[in-house]
């Protein structure tokens, strides 16, 4: 099992990676800056190859957690060998933006072409969040029907199920939950829930006794509504997951590295390949989203630079922001180091 997967896994990042670092390179060889190489996957080589008439070097590297582009000009050494007029700081602003943000229109369209796909084969589900299971032996029994149409939690308003699971993941499991409904006539009730102490598989933990579910529709138009909501309600997701991060209500130990993304693999592969095709999708959101963010060394710190270029006027000192994106990237490395070392802890 844990062979396939890895199969999986790399099945799933090298996806994400190939179509995030094609728009880099599509875009710069539309621009004509010269390339160097373009790598799936990161540390040692495992084979590449060449095209005819064609500089760029295509290969695939040992570990599927990444990929590059290499082109002309991104660094301070030049190349003498490549034409001033092939590098990428010689090309036209427009063409320098176009190509460091494709990667990420590339990943956010990946998305959307996933998610109506999945919508065609199995439905579109829809924003409205409804009260499934209901457990008469535990609190929300009291005051619960399935079918109630969750509208508020603790004071939000719950405007898709995306939305509704990043609320429940800041609750502490034996914090009471204000939740609001509109019962089937029409009603609207709110009620103060206070979680009981269960214990399963001999794991003492905390349960209020009811479920989630939602309505799927089928059709061309549902599926295409779909894919561009379900990506808006992961980009709003992803925006408030990084305001909670700073504000304390979220902390590190909430965020997933490698190990963690391995684990999330293994489950979507049990519970069937539509689901390893979602997170692919979801994984590809994720991956636009933080890229686009102006974090030194990410695709988002790179166009900070441009934007400044633009408004002083003059590049920035290529120097200056080589020892930035240097600096962000090992902040970065530390970074990784310590969500993996919570992914460690919490599934070893």
């Amino acid at each position: 099992m844990v062979f396939i997967t890895f199969i999986y896994f790399a099945f799933v990042l090298g996806i994400t990676v190939l179509i995030h670092e094609f728009g880099h390179f599509l875009f710069a060889k539309r621009a004509g800056i010269y390339v160097y190489e373009f790598s799936i996957g990161m540390g040692p080589k495992l084979f590449d190859f060449h095209r005819k008439n064609d500089e760029t070097v295509y290969s695939i590297r040992l570990l599927p957690i990444g990929g590059y582009v290499s082109m002309a000009g991104e660094e301070i050494d030049a190349d003498d060998d490549v034409p001033v007029e092939k590098r990428l700081y010689a090309k036209a602003w427009g063409q320098r933006f176009m190509t460091i943000v494709a990667g990420v229109l590339f990943n956010f369209l990946l998305a959307i072409v996933i998610f109506f796909i999945i919508a065609l084969v199995v439905g579109a589900t829809q924003n409205t969040v409804y009260v499934g299971s209901v457990d008469q032996d535990l609190p929300a029994g009291e005051y619960l029907d399935e079918g109630d149409i969750i509208t508020n939690i603790n004071g939000k308003k719950i405007t898709s199920p995306d939305y509704l699971s990043l609320q429940l993941a800041l609750i502490e499991p034996s914090s009471e939950l204000e939740i609001t409904v509109k019962k089937e006539n029409g009603d609207t009730k709110s009620y103060t829930i206070v979680p009981s102490k269960v214990t399963i598989d001999g794991q003492e933990t905390y349960k209020y006794g009811f479920g989630i579910t939602t309505e799927v529709e089928k059709g061309l138009l549902p599926a295409i509504e779909y894919a561009f909501v379900k990506t808006y309600n992961l980009l709003e997701q992803m925006v408030l997951i990084i305001f909670y991060l700073f504000t304390g209500q979220l902390g590190l130990n909430a965020l997933s590295g490698p190990i963690g993304i391995f684990n999330v693999v293994g489950q979507s592969a049990e519970a069937g390949f539509i689901n390893v095709v979602y997170l692919i999708g979801y994984i590809s959101v994720n991956v636009g989203f933080i890229n686009i963010l102006p974090i030194p060394a990410f695709d988002g710190g790179r166009l900070l630079f441009l934007i400044i270029e633009k408004i002083k006027g003059k590049p920035v000192s290529p120097k200056v922001e080589n020892t930035i994106h240097a600096i962000g990237f090992a902040f970065l490395i530390l970074l990784m180091l310590i969500v993996t070392w919570n992914d460690i802890i919490r599934f070893f």
